[in-house]
């Protein structure tokens, strides 16, 4: 039996409260989402994924470190000062990624680098005390550090950060994806809000009807407010990726990348191997490696605050990797002229020119994604309890406006 107008004006009000609670609770749900999101990148995957990114780079610098100062002969000194300090500082990165991340993968990798690194530091002391005494069996004790660090601590350090990193990336994307689901649910509503009005003006040849007006008015500036909002923060925080964690992620490989061949080129030194030596072997093969890393670190990075020092870290590579080579043909027949050479001479001068170069450019485009970041995550602040203010009052409007146009025919 079809209803007659009061019974369909009952089932209007019901549909347009139903309506307008749809898009407040889809546009919550937006607005929610994409907070939470944002929150993880400044307070949760940002950090733990900065924390990852210190453990592998203080271990690769106390690796590198060690090496240089054994070959010095140097004990002790500010280099030693410098592993140690290098290894509190892996550690204490730990803590909050331990405390900050229950995933199992992420744990087994604390807990290797948990029980590694005293052993590490054990290896080093007796390598250490041994060099004192002029002992050459120092440096087995030297070659058991660098193998327990490079076969065991830092690739679990390397997983660490690429879960972090792979961690933040999501969240990234999840802020920054495109509300499909809410400009679906308005187009629909605002369909609605229209053939409801045109439907009601033809009932009771009135041309508007008050409440579904401000309900679609509401709904209408929600929306903007909605979509703006989103817009800024999406924004900042692909600024935060593109000129910030981007470019510091590529300057960090080839940082370590540098670490491990300044390590190599000691190793080799001390072993007075030339190039056939395991260490030296490892140096070539990361060569061309390192020189791809920078090019990359340049690209990702054009426009970046770090760019310029990219560049300058490219430049001084080059330098060090001729220097590398003559550091190897010295070896043989002119050991103490190519120790000079790699620990106080020009290798030494361009290693620490390229090192700095890439410190500070990891250190401004850092700065850029916690600013960037933080700003996106602001332009999202007050937007979820709008969006619950907007719904509500565009289901009152309706009930409202069409209760008004029942009470007529009581």
């Amino acid at each position: 039996m079809a209803l007659k107008t009061p019974g369909r004006l009952r089932v209007l009000l019901l549909a347009s409260v139903v309506a307008s609670l749809l898009w407040g609770v889809t546009a919550t749900w937006t607005a929610g989402q994409r907070l939470s999101a944002a929150n993880s990148v400044v307070a949760s995957s940002g950090p733990l994924s900065n924390d990852a990114q210190q453990v592998y780079q203080s271990l690769s610098d106390a690796d590198a470190t060690e090496a240089s100062s054994y070959l010095s002969g140097v004990e002790p000194g500010p280099d030693i000062t410098r592993v140690h300090k290098d290894i509190l500082q892996a550690e204490a990165s730990i803590l909050p990624i331990r405390a900050g991340d229950s995933d199992p993968a992420i744990q087994a990798d604390l807990t290797t680098l948990a029980a590694g690194i005293p052993n590490y530091m054990n290896y080093v002391g007796e390598a250490d005390a041994f060099n004192r005494e002029q002992l050459l069996v120092g440096a087995a004790w030297l070659g058991d550090a660098s193998s327990l660090m490079r076969g065991t601590l830092l690739p679990a350090a390397s997983d660490l950060y690429g879960t972090e990193n792979a961690r933040l990336e999501g969240a990234s994307a999840q802020a920054t994806g495109f509300p499909v689901v809410a400009v679906v649910i308005a187009v629909l509503v605002g369909i609605a809000a229209l053939w409801a009005q045109w439907w009601l003006a033809r009932r009771t040849r009135r041309v508007l009807n008050r409440g579904l007006v401000v309900a679609s008015v509401v709904g209408v500036l929600s929306l903007a407010w909605l979509l703006s909002s989103l817009t800024v923060a999406r924004s900042d925080l692909l600024s935060a990726r593109a000129q910030g964690s981007a470019p510091a992620q590529a300057l960090v490989q080839a940082e370590i990348t540098a670490l491990k061949m300044h390590a190599d080129e000691s190793l080799t030194l001390i072993n007075r191997g030339g190039s056939s030596d395991p260490s030296q072997v490892d140096y070539a093969k990361l060569s061309p490696q390192l020189g791809a890393q920078l090019v990359a670190a340049q690209s990702v990075g054009a426009g970046s605050p770090g760019h310029a020092q990219a560049v300058a870290a490219a430049k001084s590579a080059q330098a060090w990797l001729g220097d590398h080579g003559q550091v190897i043909t010295d070896v043989a027949g002119k050991y103490g002229t190519a120790v000079h050479l790699a620990t106080a001479g020009s290798s030494a001068t361009d290693f620490q020119a390229m090192e700095t170069a890439l410190a500070r450019g990891l250190a401004a485009d850092q700065a850029t994604f916690t600013s960037s970041a933080a700003s996106g995550d602001d332009a999202l602040g007050a937007l979820v309890a709008g969006m619950i203010v907007a719904g509500l009052a565009m289901a009152v409007a309706c009930a409202w406006g069409v209760s008004r146009r029942i009470g007529e025919y009581r």
